[in-house]
């Protein structure tokens, strides 16, 4: 039988009107002490409920296995599906790619993901799931290579870049605009030539040249100085949470708060621990790349802060765009910041899968 193409459906909601803050359990969420080095402080986070996601893909997983393909729209007509229909055609596009998903498992998009190759780096605009073995769909990102509009390569991949950091996937997610995102990426570009050109030892070359050459945010972050950095301040982090949530499994740790230089930024939140686990190594990268670029104020934060900031998640108004039978996907805005669900509509689920609160 033909596959039906997916229907998207668009909705708004004034939250005011339909009491948002009594139907969503805040409460099933709890932050912990947190984990602390240097600017960079994470809390993590327990819930009352956990979900069975083993039935998902991510796109890590699905580029190595090869069963997950990204393409630019204008190249890929050599590519075929596994019942040999082409995927449909037409002229490459900054903020649009293409792909398909041969896996038996639903994929899960999470926005902030980058895919580097084609004609330039792209990052992921919006969470979302793609079903087993689905019809090409169409990706919005966001370049984040500007000044590159070549390549000999037709198919991305994820191995260069981690998520992008939360300043850069701010921009891609609440301003949706491909300036911003640019212009995201080259204050992060600027920010990693001063920190790391004074500490680079002579013998190492150009260190300053090397960023300085480069329009890719992927290869800014795949700096070999800029990745010591980084590990740096991830290292610690990642290996004092990974050993609590190997201690938390049982209380279900979901997700964390992060905080940099004392002022909250980001919360990432799963539907359970093994999600939560593929994606830590490539969330405290991002976490910690934000930590060491970001020069600010220090201030003060806390336990309670952390925890009104995972409990405030209603606002003033609600757009929802639905996949019928796959996903809905939802973003909140509230007074000086936006909430951003992902709801798995797929047999057998019909939970939040992730969850992400952002300042704006």
């Amino acid at each position: 039988m033909k596959r039906k193409r997916a229907t998207l459906i668009l909705s708004l909601v004034c939250l005011s009107c339909r009491g948002w803050a009594g139907e969503l359990p805040h409460s099933r969420y709890t932050v912990l002490a947190p984990i602390t080095n240097g600017n960079l402080t994470i809390f993590p986070v327990v819930s009352s409920v956990s979900h069975d996601t083993s039935g998902f893909l991510t796109l890590d997983e699905g580029l190595r296995s090869g069963e997950v393909v990204v393409a630019e729209a204008g190249r890929v007509v050599p590519l075929m599906r596994r019942n040999q229909r082409p995927i449909p055609s037409g002229g490459a596009e900054v903020n649009r790619l293409v792909l398909v998903n041969n896996s038996d498992r639903p994929l899960l998009l999470l926005a902030g993901e980058i895919v580097t190759g084609g004609k330039q780096d792209r990052v992921i605009g919006k969470d979302r799931i793609v079903p087993a073995h689905s019809d090409p769909i169409d990706l919005s990102v966001f370049c984040v290579e500007p000044g590159r509009w070549t390549g000999a390569s037709n198919t991305f991949d994820s191995k260069l870049a981690p998520m992008a950091q939360p300043s850069v996937r701010n921009k891609a997610m609440i301003a949706k605009d491909q300036q911003q995102v640019w212009s995201s990426v080259n204050a992060a570009k600027g920010a990693a030539e001063t920190v790391t050109v004074q500490a680079a030892p002579a013998s190492e070359g150009d260190v300053a040249g090397e960023l300085h050459s480069t329009t890719s945010y992927a290869r800014v972050m795949d700096n070999k100085e800029v990745q010591k950095k980084v590990d740096a301040i991830a290292a610690p982090v990642a290996r004092d949470y990974s050993q609590m949530i190997h201690e938390l499994r049982a209380r279900d740790a979901v997700g964390v708060v992060a905080a940099i230089n004392g002022q909250i930024v980001w919360a990432d939140i799963f539907a359970g621990t093994a999600l939560l686990e593929k994606y830590w190594p490539k969330l405290v990268r991002s976490y910690a790349a934000e930590a060491l670029l970001t020069r600010a104020a220090k201030s003060h934060t806390d336990v309670t802060a952390a925890q009104q900031f995972l409990d405030n998640l209603e606002g003033r108004r609600e757009v929802s765009e639905t996949e019928p039978g796959v996903f809905r996907h939802t973003e909140i805005a509230g007074e000086g910041y936006k909430v951003f669900e992902l709801t798995s509509l797929l047999p057998k689920t019909g939970f939040d899968l992730h969850l992400a609160k952002a300042l704006e």
